[in-house]
């Protein structure tokens, strides 16, 4: 079945860094768009950032943009988050996602549980 598995994730200090992972297994990871969506209490989820399903185009949410970088290994079906220069208005739980694309051209949306991000002193 589809798994989405994020790790990574922890308590760190402002102006720390963090690399999430997200492992996915039971699709063809290549022919999945991949995103990491944050959801902090009490607000909407957003998105973080985006990447293509060969990593040839990203997109960042704009307040994110130059702290964070999103790359993805086809090799290993693992998309990653580099979080850099954290503050504490980061902390939420952090989500991978996947816009998948079957061979039928249905696209499904498959989501992983999330991964708790604390920046805090």
């Amino acid at each position: 079945q589809v798994q989405l598995v994020e790790s990574g994730g922890g308590l760190v200090q402002p102006g720390g860094s963090l690399r999430l992972s997200c492992a996915a297994s039971g699709f063809t990871f290549s022919r999945a768009a991949m995103s990491w969506y944050r959801q902090a209490p009490g607000k909407e989820r957003e998105l973080v950032a985006g990447i293509s399903n060969y990593g040839e185009s990203t997109n960042y949410a704009a307040s994110l943009k130059g702290r964070f970088t999103i790359s993805r290994d086809n090799a290993q079906n693992t998309v990653y988050l580099q979080m850099n220069s954290l503050k504490p208005e980061d902390t939420a739980v952090y989500y991978c996602s996947a816009k998948y694309v079957a061979r039928s051209g249905l696209y499904y949306d498959y989501w992983g549980q999330g991964t708790q991000v604390t920046v805090s002193s």
